[in-house]
Order: C-alpha cells, then sequence, then structure tokens
C-alpha cells in the first residue's frame, strides 16, 4: 500500500494505533525543533542590533531591506510588489526579487515595530524548525506509524546540509513548510477524496508558497513529477481511477492559484522593472560534493566544501559519504516496495540533473552530457541554479528515513522470543546506524559577527538638512552586490530617502530583458569602482566632469556621502576633482553637498 491508497504505508494485517490527536510527544519533538533551530542562530538572536550572519555575503542587509520596504509599503499602502528606494529613478521590481511578501507581509508589525533584523532571525528559525515540523507532522499522520521514523525523516528535511548552507542567507530557501501539504492534497486528490475542496486547498497553499519562494516550489514540483512517473510506470491499473479526480483537484488547484497570483505574476515578468531570465552559466554540482561534508557540519570541511561549490550559500549536496551508503543500502533493501522505489528513483534522478549539462569529477570535465542539457534553454528552468537541484533530493531522503525505520521496527516487532535470552535490540541498533551516519552531517551554529556601525550622520538624521523632498543620498562608491551596507544605513535612517543603483536583479537595459544583478552602471559609479579595486585616484578630464553632473541630476543628487574605509583618500580625492568644491566632514562621514549644481 502507499499515500496514493491509504493514510499510511501500513502491512495489510497490522492495525497500529495511530497518533492522529496532537499529543504531547508531538509537542516534545516540535519543541525540539524550535529549540535547536534557535541554538544555530543563538548568535544573531542574542545580538539583533548589530549582529551579522558572517557567511550571509551581502545578504542579511538585503533580506533586511526588502522586509523593511515590504513594511513600509503596507504602512503608506502602496503597492508591495515595487519599491523605490534602491536604483532611483527606476525602482526595483520587488516580485522579481525573492522577497519573500508572504512572510514580509504578515511580519510587517515586527517589522515597524522591532525592526527587520527580528523578521529576519525569525524567517530563517522559523524556517528551519517550520520545515521539520511540517514534514514531520505529514510522516507520522500519513506515511510510518511510529513517530520515531517520523521524526528522524522531519529532522533531516529541516536540517539537512544544504538547508543550513541556505540558512546563512536565503531564508527563502529554508521556508519548506508548505510543501508537505501540497505533496499530501495531491495525494489526497489522487484517492478520490474530496478533489473539489482539496483542490481549492491545493492552489491555496501553492499560491501562498508562490510568495515564500517559486525556485523552491519549482524544485519540488520536479522533484514530485519524477516520483509520480517512477510510480505509475510500474502501476499502470492504479493510475487509471486516479486519472479522473486528479484532474479534477489539480485543475482546480491551478485554476485557483492563477486567479490569487495572476496579477503579481504579471508584475514580475512584464511590469516596471522586470525582466524574463537570468543566466547564471554551467553551475552543476560536482560529483565529489555529494560525500564531503558541508562547512557547518559536525565533520566539515571548510577548504574541501569551499573546493567544490560557489560560495559557503550554496552547499547544495554536501550529503557526506556515510549517507550516501546508506541511501543505496535503503535502496536496495527496499526496492520490492514500489512507493519506496519511487521515492529512491526520484532522489537518484534529481541528484544526476543537478550535475548540469555535462559530468564533472574533482573539477574534470568528463564530457558525459547531463540531462540536464535537456531542460537548461527552457523557460523558468535557464534561471534555475542547477545545482540546487540536489535540494530536491532532501525529502526523499527524509521520507526514506522514515520509511526504513518503519520497516525495522515491524521486524524487531516480529522477532521471536527465546526463553532465558534477552531478544536482540534490533530497533538500537537502528538507531545507533542513524546517528552514525547523521551526526556527521549534523549542523553546527551559524557564525555570527558585529556589523559594522551605521554613520551618524544618516543613523541621528543630520542628512535630513541635505536632501530635500524628492531628493537622493549618493553613497560612495553606490550600492552593489559587493557593497551591501548604503541598505543598511537607508534602513536606519527610517527610509527617509532613495539612493541610485543598488543590489537587485533587474533588466539589463530598457529594451534587454535578460536579467542582471545590480543597475546598469552610470560612468561616474564606474570611475568609483576602479577606484575600489586599485585604490588609485582617478584622473578626470572635463568630459568626466561633465558626465558626472550628467549622472548627479539623473539620479537627483542632493548630497554624496562617502564614510571612513579603505581607499578613503583616494574617492575623496576623486569627487573633489570631479565637483571642483572640496568635502566637509559632518558626523563622521565625507559630505558634498550638490544641490545647488542638480536642481
Amino acid at each position: 500500500m502507499s499515500l496514493f491508497q491509504a493514510e499510511a504505508v501500513v502491512e495489510a494485517d497490522e492495525t497500529p494505533t495511530r497518533p492522529r490527536r496532537f499529543a504531547a510527544a508531538d509537542a516534545a519533538i516540535m519543541g525540539a525543533f524550535v529549540l535547536f533551530a534557535f541554538l544555530l542562530y543563538n548568535g544573531l538572536w542574542l545580538d539583533l542590533e548589530e549582529g551579522y550572519l558572517w557567511n550571509s555575503a551581502s545578504d542579511q542587509n538585503l533580506w533586511e531591506w526588502f522586509f523593511s520596504v515590504t513594511a513600509d509599503n503596507v504602512l503608506h499602502l502602496r503597492n508591495p510588489l515595487s519599491s523605490h528606494f534602491q536604483n532611483h529613478p527606476l525602482g526595483v521590481n520587488l516580485m522579481a526579487n525573492t522577497a519573500m511578501l508572504g512572510i514580509g507581509i504578515p511580519l510587517s508589525p515586527i517589522t515597524l515595530t522591532f525592526g527587520p533584523t527580528l523578521t529576519w532571525a525569525i524567517a530563517l528559525t522559523g524556517g528551519l524548525a517550520g520545515t521539520a515540523a511540517a514534514w514531520y507532522w505529514v510522516f507520522s499522520r500519513h506515511l510510518v506509524t511510529h513517530r520515531v521514523g517520523a521524526a528522524i525523516g522531519g529532522a533531516f528535511v529541516g536540517f539537512a546540509p544544504p538547508m543550513i548552507s541556505h540558512g546563512n542567507a536565503h531564508p527563502n530557501f529554508v521556508a519548506w513548510f508548505v510543501l508537505p501539504f501540497i505533496a499530501l492534497l495531491i495525494f489526497k486528490i489522487a484517492r478520490g477524496e474530496r478533489p473539489v475542496r482539496n483542490g481549492i486547498f491545493l492552489g491555496l497553499l501553492a499560491a501562498y508558497q508562490i510568495f515564500l519562494g517559486e525556485e523552491p516550489l519549482l524544485i519540488f514540483a520536479m522533484a514530485f513529477a519524477i516520483f509520480a512517473i517512477a510510480y505509475f510506470a510500474t502501476n499502470h491499473r492504479e493510475f487509471r481511477p486516479m486519472a479522473k479526480p486528479l484532474g479534477i483537484g489539480v485543475g482546480i488547484g491551478v485554476l485557483v492559484a492563477l486567479v490569487l497570483c495572476a496579477y503579481p505574476l504579471w508584475w514580475q515578468f512584464f511590469g516596471p522593472q522586470s525582466y524574463q531570465a537570468i543566466e547564471h552559466g554551467p553551475v552543476g554540482n560536482d560529483t565529489a560534493a555529494f560525500t564531503r561534508f558541508a562547512t557547518q557540519s559536525v565533520a566539515g570541511q571548510p577548504q574541501a566544501a569551499a573546493d567544490v561549490s560557489m560560495n559557503r550559500t550554496e552547499e547544495n549536496a554536501f550529503f557526506g559519504w556515510p549517507l550516501i551508503v546508506l541511501m543505496v543500502v535503503i535502496t536496495v533493501w527496499l526496492w520490492r516496495e514500489v512507493f519506496a522505489r519511487a521515492l529512491a528513483i526520484s532522489m537518484f534522478v534529481m541528484a544526476w540533473l543537478s550535475l548540469g549539462v555535462q559530468l564533472v569529477v574533482v573539477h574534470e570535465e568528463s564530457g558525459i552530457p547531463g540531462p540536464w542539457k535537456l531542460l537548461s534553454e527552457l523557460p523558468l528552468f535557464e534561471s534555475l541554479l542547477e545545482s540546487r537541484l540536489a535540494m530536491g533530493c532532501i525529502p526523499l531522503i527524509g521520507a526514506l528515513l522514515a520509511l526504513a525505520t518503519e520497516r525495522v521496527y515491524e521486524v524487531a516487532s516480529k522477532l521471536p522470543e527465546v526463553p532465558g535470552e534477552r531478544r536482540f535490540p534490533l530497533r538500537l541498533v537502528w538507531i545507533g546506524v542513524v546517528i552514525a551516519v547523521l551526526l556527521p552531517i549534523a549542523p553546527t551554529q551559524l557564525i555570527v559577527k558585529e556589523r559594522p556601525p551605521t554613520p551618524k550622520f544618516l543613523a541621528d538624521g543630520t542628512w535630513r538638512s541635505y536632501v530635500a523632498p524628492g531628493g537622493t543620498v549618493v553613497p560612495v562608491p553606490l550600492p552593489s552586490s559587493g557593497e551591501s551596507e548604503p541598505l543598511h544605513w537607508q534602513i536606519d535612517a527610517g527610509l527617509g530617502y532613495s539612493m541610485p543603483e543598488g543590489y537587485f536583479v533587474g533588466p539589463s537595459g530598457p529594451d534587454d530583458k535578460r536579467g542582471r544583478y545590480g543597475a546598469i552602471q552610470r560612468p561616474t559609479s564606474v570611475i568609483f569602482d576602479q577606484i575600489k579595486q586599485t585604490g588609485v585616484p582617478a584622473t578626470i578630464t572635463e568630459s568626466q566632469r561633465v558626465q558626472a553632473l550628467e549622472d548627479l541630476r539623473y539620479w537627483n543628487a542632493d548630497v554624496l556621502v562617502l564614510i571612513p574605509r579603505e581607499h578613503q583618500d583616494a574617492f575623496r580625492a576623486t569627487v573633489d576633482l570631479l565637483l571642483r568644491k572640496p568635502a566637509e566632514f559632518v558626523d563622521g562621514v565625507w559630505v558634498w553637498d550638490v544641490r545647488t549644481i542638480t536642481p
């Protein structure tokens, strides 16, 4: 039997007592998930004023900005799909920027009252704990009869190494707590359980998931589709009676989701500052990544992990060799069970897809094409980082761990009792094996360091004396993906001013819908970037002065601001030459008041 047929994978002659109602054991398990997630982010929770997740690079600043501008839009009843605070005068398409409106909007009161760092901490901590709890709930109610197996599976899904890697910087990739209920509704519809009602619920959940994270939804949909194909490939007869309710329920779900999301999706792909796709180039997983240990795990090998990953937040396949071995063993062991076999097949296919367009073995290109080559150019798929497809393995592994534990417990309960001898402790041995396999990949506390303070000129409101309504503050150098502190300054200044350029994803030009990170740089911004790289003041020509004036007027600039930083003398000398006026040192920063030349 399977989830397609009944409430659990249970032998026909068994009548176990199912934990239907929420019990103390459920509360204890879910409470443990919350406590563990809190301990992982302990450093952040204990220092919400100055704590910064070190491995997030620029992303904590970005996500706090997302949450801040979303709350500000809610407060002022503005369109929550867009913001004018970055990339002035064009603005930013928030719907096209994974702003996670499904968290940002409901938590707006918290953001407005306590600041975006608390919202950030809640999103990350709640994402991991909520994901573990949600999958545990579905596993314990609909897949297995023993809470132990469900807890093991749920804990793995919530705290798997790729989840922790993304937990440094990407709350949209750790919030998987809606996905198990989407899967459950599809199973119920397939069994013919109220396809219309469950189809409506399916559409509501899918719509909400779109506002949590579209990319995780796409990865999950791929994994589920592969699972269904693998399951029905050897069970044609089962599919026939399910076709009609599936058509009704899933069709209604798609319709409901489209009705709710049609305008936001139109805004994402066709609205102001929208883009059609963003190309990343080939970024498949090296096969070596699957057997290595993630940076922030008990057996973590930072250098080995960095050797075969993009960065600390994209360690998408670091499951460790013990778990790989165990998955092979479980696959062979449970191969005769159709449901388990379909899980295993979809797990291996998702791992294979994540290898990208060509198989790479420890940096060596094999010349063997991967199946991703067939999908990589299709709409939606072309913007997907294929290495992330390995994350589709996570719930599949969790389900297999839960099923394997269930089978061990079933066998243990049937072991014969020999008078005078103790029964072989099979359950205890299995738990020992699971601990031995999972302990090396168990997560360690995320690294938190103190963030640099916001300059007094901006934090204390001095800037208000320099900026007229509609004017902007221009940081030197301008904000970008590698220069994100100005986003934090803007938040501490109460979102009182706008900035040009910034850290976001937008189009490559007015008529070029290819996506890119950051704005199309103006010539003056390029000069500042060159100084940042070389530390050498620019040699300024008259044409560059004219261009700088044009750029400042385009940005509606009222004041330029330079904080004490690396190469500050080179920046200051260059801006002095561009504007033919010296900077003033005001409240800890160098400022150039340009209101008289940018009317």
